[in-house]
């Protein structure tokens, strides 16, 4: 099943592998032999599972990849100890290789000052080797993020593996499993063994099961029991939402749409209760220190991001993302890598302020942001009120977007709204990406113009994001080797008239 989801499409296609220099490492790239016999080098998140060879196996799992890399007496430490150290790790090589399609834009040297300067991360769990590395930073290529998880409403184990392969196939850069339904533990090591990409999750969600869904019967004891077993597994990762302080609350009951994050809401209710500070912020140097141990990075969760335009920028919010850059610091003196999260729901004439503010509060730690939507009346297209945030937002600066489907507020996601959102907001990306320089950004989008030039019509497929999509369009109203399209037709067509007016 998974051969087919992979290739059923591939067509002039390949895998390969470059060799580092400092350690024994091969760097997987998808290369396209284009028709007009150049050829060029993608970023590639498909695995061993972009290898036509490759016979998958659910029950299996695929290769552990990073074990080869490090001796079983080596002692650990986290991406950001060894940065520090001035030691570069396979890991580091890795993604420069990746990151520069093999031309050496990014060297080994330049990931290790961007990590040790906690301006970007490596997601690299040591309970994960199957993850190919990757890095999230401002200075690399715009990351994406594809939620995924089953709900008390829906999908099994299968599904979920099925849909995490799904958006890895049209590129998300990492998968959060956000399940909330049974079989929790089950659905995340199925997927994290099957996961060629950083696997993250918000734990609160598992701890509320623990104690059957009443918030007020949480407690630290049971969150640090799941932080463990969830280190354990492998998550890449974790959502804290430890910056929502008890004095926040209150700017946020006032607000149009209230809270909105799940994990924010739980906290605050619970804060509440008691009457008491989140345990999640007495206990953060607690969690770093486990966190430190099996190298799992920290997204701190904005449990107050708004949830409408009307409440973007207010005090909770910004309050919240204050609280965050001071938790950073913390999270730094256990050499703990660590991204804040961002909005939410912001009108667009307030997302650079965001992206300022961040900056300076939280010490240029990696943004992750939700969109952001620049509006609320979007529903069933909220993929793209989401991705015009998100283009504007990463290209001020912010490292990895979190996708967001067409059924963002009404339902469930199913396997074609994963494809769509990670396609969009993979384009989003890809955009900010060329608005900021990025060469291999730029050099992508230069051999599609020249390929659609020239009437290339298999290079075309090939280069989009999309290439299923792409030829299905196409050959729906015209055949191979036409020199117009239908839009146009022969006699109409622009291109094929600048072409005859050159000869």
């Amino acid at each position: 099943m998974f051969k087919k989801l992979f290739h059923d499409y591939v067509s002039n296609t390949s895998k390969i592998y470059v060799d580092g220099n400092i350690h024994p490492i091969k760097v997987a790239l998808k290369q396209i032999r284009l028709t007009n016999k150049n050829t060029i080098n993608l970023y590639d998140t498909s695995g061993p599972y972009g290898d036509p060879n490759y016979v998958a196996s659910t029950a299996n799992g695929i290769p552990k990849l990073r074990t080869q890399w490090h001796s079983e007496n080596e002692e650990f430490h986290t991406q950001m100890w060894y940065a520090r150290n001035g030691i570069i790790t396979p890991e580091m090589e890795y993604v420069a290789i990746r990151e520069s399609n093999g031309d050496g834009t990014f060297t080994p040297q330049m990931v290790m000052e961007s990590v040790k300067a906690g301006r970007a991360i490596i997601p690299s769990s040591k309970n994960h080797p199957e993850a190919e590395p990757m890095i999230i930073g401002a200075e690399y290529k715009v990351k994406i993020n594809a939620n995924i998880g089953n709900s008390a409403l829906g999908s099994d184990i299968d599904e979920e593996i099925e849909k995490s392969l799904w958006a890895v196939k049209w590129g998300s850069d990492t998968v959060m499993d956000l399940s909330t339904g049974k079989n929790i533990n089950q659905t995340r090591e199925a997927i994290l063994r099957n996961s060629p990409v950083p696997i993250g999750t918000v734990p609160m969600y598992q701890a509320l099961e623990k104690v059957d869904g009443v918030i007020e019967d949480l407690n630290w004891e049971s969150f640090r029991e799941t932080l463990v077993e969830q280190c354990e597994q492998g998550v890449d990762y974790f959502t804290i939402h430890a910056g929502l302080l008890k004095e926040y609350v209150p700017c946020a009951l006032n607000r149009v749409t209230g809270i909105v994050s799940r994990g924010g809401s739980i906290m605050a209710k619970w804060m509440l209760h008691h009457d008491k500070e989140s345990f999640l912020y007495d206990n953060f140097e607690e969690i770093c220190k486990l966190c430190a141990q099996y190298d799992v990075a920290l997204s701190l969760g904005d449990g107050l991001r708004p949830g409408s335009t009307a409440d973007a920028n207010d005090e909770a919010q910004f309050g919240e993302l204050k609280t965050l850059g001071e938790l950073t610091k913390v999270a730094w003196k256990y050499d703990v890598q660590v991204i804040i999260e961002g909005p939410g729901h912001v009108p667009m004439d307030k997302i650079a302020e965001n992206m300022t503010l961040q900056k300076e509060l939280c010490h240029e730690a990696p943004f992750y942001t939700l969109g952001p939507l620049v509006c609320d009346i979007g529903a069933g297209y909220d993929h793209i009120t989401a991705a015009i945030g998100g283009t504007m937002i990463a290209f001020l600066g912010t490292a990895m977007l979190c996708y967001v489907t067409t059924k963002e507020h009404l339902a469930l996601p199913d396997k074609n709204d994963v494809r769509e959102g990670v396609v969009t907001f993979k384009i989003a990306a890809h955009a900010a990406d060329v608005a900021k320089g990025n060469k291999q950004a730029i050099a992508h989008d230069r051999a599609m113009s020249e390929a659609r030039y020239e009437f290339r019509w298999q290079d075309q497929f090939n280069l989009s994001l999309d290439a299923e999509r792409a030829r299905k369009m196409h050959y729906a109203m015209v055949g191979e080797n036409a020199d117009h399209c239908a839009m146009c037709g022969p006699n109409f067509c622009a291109m094929r008239i600048t072409r005859s007016i050159k000869k």
